[in-house]
């Protein structure tokens, strides 16, 4: 039992030491804590202290540099007002001075506006004096004086504006008839194209008579295909060593010579046979035409052309008139007229186009009713051509009246074109005869002074005599003659009939 109580005893006792001592070391532990926080604070104290001295010396510093930038300011602006203080006393001074010297001009002014109205009175009393005189001596007043001054200067403009507006009239002309002829010449030199009498060929040579036979067949048979499936007229007559071919349509007339050449040149000829080479040869003359066509556009630089059109343009390549081939007549319309336009300072391009297409309509005029020029107007219009192209085509034979310098230019083109030595089959005697026999006709009828056939025999002028032919008579005298030239002469195209008559007043100054 005493053991118990000494061992609890000392569980009591080493609790009571284990507590002295932790206690003890925590008032160390605490007391050693609070030592390093009162040197940490010291030292925070002497940093901020430190920083707190620089921070004052910086901005010191700061304020020091600050002031000075605004002293420098200071005295920029003061020096800057100086100068402008300046600038207003020298404006000042300039002020001043120009009042003083608008001062004394004013003085002068007011000086010499009063001489000037004293001599302005002296020449009023002076001009009253001799309007005084005046009508003394010529016994008029001053109004009747006038009327008849006017009168006189009246008479005077008009007779010197007459002869002026001549003068300038003839000069005009003059000079424009200078510069066409001269934009004609250098147009023909520039083309300097050849001219050759081309006809559709319909002739065809055959080695032998023999061949005749062949070609007509049993009882015709192959004659007769032949007409059926090209459309054309087989000719076989006397003529040694050849046969014909005849058709209105150019296109279905080359069709069928190519078709005999390859059943002349194969050798068999039968019905299967030619309707066989007929397709062969159609193909063949479209592909022509086509090529024709776009080889016109490109030499002639059209690019954006319909290609109807570019084909209708190429079934030209075997259409002839008066033995002149039109598309080669076409081709050089086009160079004239783009020649003629450049010369101008118009634009070349319609120009050419115009020129290329104006007797499109001669490529379907055997198929439809109508003079070539309204059906190629009609043509170009339904694809797409402008206004001005399609007006040009139906005005190149003055179906309708021109009205630009483009209608003016395919018309002289396509007359130069038809004109030249050579391009028509026309000899130079029948030609001439052709011109004299449309001044004849014109000459038999009263009251003509003269005639002159002119542009190639497309136009007749007939001079009247004024007393016996009055203005009602010259309508009367054109259509008369225009239709005995329509019933008597056989002419390429229209042939235009234009009266002249012409009133003179003559004075004699002695």
């Amino acid at each position: 039992m005493p053991e118990f109580v000494f061992a609890i005893i000392g569980v009591v006792v080493g609790i009571a030491l284990g507590f002295v001592l932790a206690r003890y070391l925590v008032n160390a532990s605490a007391k050693r804590k609070e030592e390093e926080a009162e040197s940490i604070l010291n030292d925070a104290n002497r940093q901020a202290e430190t920083i707190k001295r620089e921070a004052e010396v910086e901005a010191k510093d700061t304020a020091l540099k600050m002031k000075a930038e605004i002293e420098s300011e200071r005295k920029e602006r003061q020096r800057e007002v100086r100068e402008a203080e300046h600038r207003v006393q020298q404006r000042e001074e300039s002020l001043d001075r120009r009042t003083n010297s608008l001062d004394q001009r004013e003085h002068q002014i007011s000086s010499l506006q009063g001489q000037v109205e004293s001599r302005q009175r002296k020449v009023e009393e002076a001009e009253q004096e001799v309007n005084r005189r005046l009508e003394s001596v010529a016994g008029m007043s001053p109004e009747q004086a006038k009327t008849e001054l006017l009168n006189n200067l009246k008479d005077e403009v008009a007779h010197e504006s007459a002869a002026i507006i001549r003068d300038s009239e003839m000069r005009t002309k003059a000079e424009a008839d200078k510069t066409a002829r001269s934009i004609l010449s250098q147009a023909m030199q520039r083309i300097a194209s050849e001219h050759t009498i081309e006809n559709t060929v319909s002739t065809i040579q055959i080695p032998s008579d023999d061949l005749k036979g062949r070609i007509i067949g049993r009882e015709g048979r192959n004659i007769r295909s032949f007409e059926q499936i090209t459309g054309t007229n087989l000719i076989i007559d006397d003529t040694p060593e050849c046969v014909t071919i005849s058709c209105f349509d150019p296109v279905r007339r080359e069709i069928g010579r190519v078709t005999m050449e390859s059943l002349i040149s194969d050798g068999r000829i039968h019905p299967a046979r030619i309707e066989e080479m007929f397709q062969k040869a159609e193909k063949l003359v479209n592909q022509r035409v086509q090529e024709a066509g776009e080889q016109a556009a490109f030499d002639t630089g059209i690019h954006d052309m319909h290609p109807e059109l570019v084909h209708t343009l190429g079934r030209l390549r075997y259409r002839t008139s008066y033995g002149q081939n039109v598309l080669n007549h076409s081709l050089e319309v086009a160079y004239l007229t783009g020649i003629m336009a450049s010369e101008l300072g118009l634009d070349p391009v319609i120009a050419k186009r115009a020129g290329l297409l104006h007797d499109i309509g001669k490529a379907i005029d055997r198929e439809v009713e109508g003079n070539h020029a309204v059906i190629g107007a009609d043509l170009a219009r339904r694809f797409g051509e402008s206004d001005a192209i399609v007006h040009a085509i139906e005005a190149h034979h003055n179906d309708i009246e021109p009205n630009s310098v483009l209608d003016v230019l395919v018309q002289a083109a396509d007359a130069v074109s038809a004109a030249r030595p050579g391009a028509r089959k026309e000899t130079l005697d029948a030609y001439i005869k052709r011109l004299e026999k449309l001044e004849e006709i014109a000459m038999s009828y009263e009251g003509v002074e003269r005639t002159y056939a002119i542009q190639a025999g497309r136009e007749v002028r007939v001079m009247v005599e004024p007393e016996k032919v009055d203005e009602a008579k010259t309508v009367v005298l054109a259509h008369d003659i225009a239709n005995r030239i329509e019933n008597e002469l056989q002419y390429p195209g229209q042939v235009k009939v234009v009266v002249i008559r012409e009133s003179r007043a003559i004075g004699i100054a002695k």
